[in-house]
């Protein structure tokens, strides 16, 4: 895995309108379209690091969700579509036009959700180890009931003893891959928490799917209990300009394989439309 201290973000707090955001930039060559990252559910930006350590010429953009790390929650649900606002909102404060953008989990979701509402200021999107939300294969039950609550971010005995059984590829084979993240993963709060389990309520991608018009990368672990590779399968369907791209591995290839991912969003991002 790539050293975290090879290339250091940029810390700022951003207050757009009532809001604060805890906002990173990891700086790359100004010629390099930027890259917003949104991430995984009750993740902190902390967890991005071994991924941009694996892209050190790429432009990062990244926040914490309200609720979820340094940013503070905000006292009323949200939606997706209020989550894109704000990140297209960053975006114009920062002076940032057009980027591609890259979602992880939970935040593959908001990633759909962000380009549906701004398809012009989205040059490629990349989904990874997501899904297209309420009409999704999903995990088994006893997979599932572990994503109920944000325990696996605050007990880190916990975490270790589950991680095989809800992550799957190589966090049941490699004992040490949750001990070499522990400084990545960061305590979240449960309301926090909850506010983004709210968000995706009954949201689903599937009847806008076919509309996008980027090329996009799916990438997905053939050994994910979380979310089935069917489902990856399923948006390449429906996105017409997708590349599917199966790691062997499972939820957590991209920080389980940085190098690996890095490489293959290297690859597309700077092909443009030749994965289409």
């Amino acid at each position: 895995m790539a050293s975290a201290a090879g290339r250091v973000p940029e810390w700022r707090t951003v207050t757009l309108g009532r809001q604060q955001l805890r906002v990173a930039r990891w700086p790359g060559d100004a010629r390099a379209t930027p890259l917003l990252f949104f991430n995984g559910i009750g993740a902190s930006l902390e967890l991005l690091s071994p991924l941009a350590q694996a892209l050190p010429g790429t432009p990062i953009i990244a926040f914490d969700i309200p609720g979820v790390g340094l940013s503070p929650a905000r006292w009323l649900p949200y939606r997706l579509w209020n989550m894109a606002r704000l990140a297209g909102r960053l975006l114009d404060h920062l002076g940032i036009g057009r980027v591609d953008v890259l979602g992880v989990s939970w935040g593959g979701t908001l990633a759909q959700q962000f380009v549906l509402q701004n398809p012009r200021r989205c040059r490629r999107l990349v989904l990874a180890a997501t899904a297209q939300g309420a009409w999704m294969v999903p995990g088994r039950l006893k997979v599932l009931r572990h994503f109920i609550s944000p325990r696996r971010h605050n007990d880190a005995a916990h975490r270790e003893c589950i991680a095989g059984e809800i992550y799957g590829g190589r966090a049941r084979t490699d004992p040490q891959l949750m001990n070499s993240l522990h400084d990545c993963i960061k305590p979240t709060s449960r309301y926090g928490y909850l506010l983004q389990q709210l968000a995706v309520a009954g949201w689903c991608s599937v009847p806008w799917l076919p509309l996008l018009r980027q090329p996009t990368l799916i990438l997905a672990g053939n050994d994910d209990p979380v979310v089935p590779l069917i489902n990856a399968r399923l948006m390449h369907k429906l996105i017409r300009r997708a590349h599917l791209h199966v790691f062997d591995d499972g939820h957590l290839f991209i920080l389980s394989q940085p190098e690996a991912t890095a490489s293959v969003l290297q690859q597309f991002l700077r092909a443009g439309t030749a994965h289409g």
